[in-house]
């Protein structure tokens, strides 16, 4: 990118909040936990995470496994808390708890279009009626002291796009942000993102930030997204997995022209291995679930080209720590010895 047009990446404010970098972590269901979030915080330039998605209708029958979930710490802070839900008191209430157990921001999800929870009623679902979707949101920013945001998709399907008047009736609402993911439900993670979408998002809207969200890999499409959509941020999902140093090297990119020098594998295996450390000192999940988890986080995490699919095919099957220990210790080892290395 260097040469090229560099971004000052200006603060954002949400409500009373002060964002200091504009790049956002996207909620990711069995993803987004303490652990991952502290690592991109640690790793510089991830100015806002964003817990997992939290079902407020289980809060509400007091389910253990979601209150297990409540996993922030004050040393995150600014953080959000990102709650689905279709019934707009449950939400309220829902808005409520996470707030008095200390959320910064509280975020609506209206993007998720996984069947069990669009079939709800809830996520994306609620984009198929703006007037369904906006009580929802008047509850929540009713309930609560601290700034409440939306994260939506372009809408439920392709001939239902409703992103654009229902940005417009959440800032009525007194919504302090909107992410808008420009995909349709319809779509899943499928196809190319619409940024079209995010640029007509910002136009409606008159005081309250837009972030971008969708197809943001490397500096030059966050450098895209914010030129051709006027966006004041952008949020990155799924190509952080594995990969939780992003934030840092687009945020340099985007400053300097210049790019950052990639993770070595063993500062890959160091992370990871922190990643899983982090994970077990402070889940409140049971230790088997957890280490579910930590499979599919790890795995992520592309460690070279030599050896790497044994790896991974071990860290699928691990049952502890000591096991996670043992494996990223020899690729750490494997190294060393020059035998793993990156793809050119």
């Amino acid at each position: 990118m260097a040469n090229q047009e560099l971004f000052p990446l200006n603060p954002v404010r949400i409500g009373n909040i002060t964002i200091e970098t504009p790049l956002f972590l996207a909620p990711m269901a069995g993803q987004t936990n303490h652990a991952f979030r502290t690592i991109a915080r640690e790793l510089g330039d991830c100015g806002l995470v964003c817990t997992e998605l939290l079902s407020s209708m289980a809060m509400h029958y007091k389910s253990e496994r979601t209150f297990n979930m409540f996993d922030w710490t004050p040393d995150e802070s600014p953080f959000a808390v990102q709650l689905y839900g279709s019934d707009p008191q449950i939400m309220a209430d829902a808005a409520r708890l996470v707030v008095d157990h200390g959320a910064d921001i509280v975020d609506i999800n209206m993007g998720c279009w996984v069947p069990k929870v669009a079939k709800t009623g809830a996520g994306a679902a609620l984009l198929r009626d703006v007037c369904t979707a906006t009580s929802v949101v008047e509850a929540v920013v009713k309930a609560v002291n601290v700034p409440v945001t939306v994260k939506v998709r372009s809408g439920f399907t392709p001939d239902n796009l409703t992103a654009v008047p229902f940005a417009k009736a959440a800032e009525a609402c007194g919504v302090k942000a909107i992410a808008v993911h420009a995909r349709t439900a319809s779509q899943g993670f499928s196809g190319k993102a619409d940024w079209d979408m995010i640029r007509q998002v910002k136009e409606v809207v008159s005081d309250i930030p837009v972030i971008g969200n969708g197809d943001v890999k490397t500096a030059e499409d966050a450098a895209t997204m914010l030129r051709t959509t006027g966006c004041d941020g952008v949020m990155i999902g799924r190509a952080a997995l594995g990969n939780p140093w992003i934030f840092h090297q687009i945020a340099h990119e985007l400053r300097t022209g210049e790019k950052v020098a990639l993770p070595t594998p063993q500062e890959r295996a160091r992370i990871a291995l922190r990643h899983a450390w982090i994970t077990m000192e402070t889940t409140q999940m049971p230790e088997r679930q957890a280490i579910l988890e930590l499979r599919g986080q790890l795995t992520q995490y592309h460690l070279g080209v030599r050896y790497a699919a044994k790896l991974r095919d071990r860290l699928v099957r691990v049952e502890s720590l000591a096991e996670i220990e043992v494996v990223l210790n020899e690729a750490i080892a494997l190294a060393d010895a020059g035998e793993l290395q990156l793809a050119s």
